[in-house]
């Protein structure tokens, strides 16, 4: 997101004309009312296919997956163990199958 004096201005470096819009859009919202109006201000520019919502269970999951890869990964790297010691902790492994798990649920 890049910010102007008119106000916000996002920018998908990423993806751009790539992936669905979804992919980017849902991380912006933080509930579904949030997600309506971002959808709302989105259709002023261009149309949203709403059959893309199904995607975001499945697009939160595989970011899931990749966030806890990215920190097994990189674990060696002196700077990982303080920046993330909570992954150090068999705990928060059983809450992310956990959360895999019930994702997995949802989507079936």
């Amino acid at each position: 997101m890049l910010w102007t004096d008119s106000g916000p201005h996002f920018v998908d470096l990423d993806d751009a004309r790539m992936g669905p819009a979804v992919q980017d859009l849902w991380m912006l919202a933080t509930n579904p009312r949030a997600l309506d109006l971002l959808l709302e201000g989105y259709g002023e520019f261009r149309d949203f296919d709403r059959r893309e919502l199904a995607l975001i269970e499945p697009l939160r999951l595989m970011r899931q997956v990749h966030y806890a890869g990215w920190i097994a990964q990189r674990w060696d790297d002196p700077a990982f163990p303080r920046a993330f010691p909570f992954a150090a902790e068999a705990r928060w492994w059983e809450q992310h199958v956990n959360d895999l798990f019930e994702a997995i649920g949802a989507l079936s």
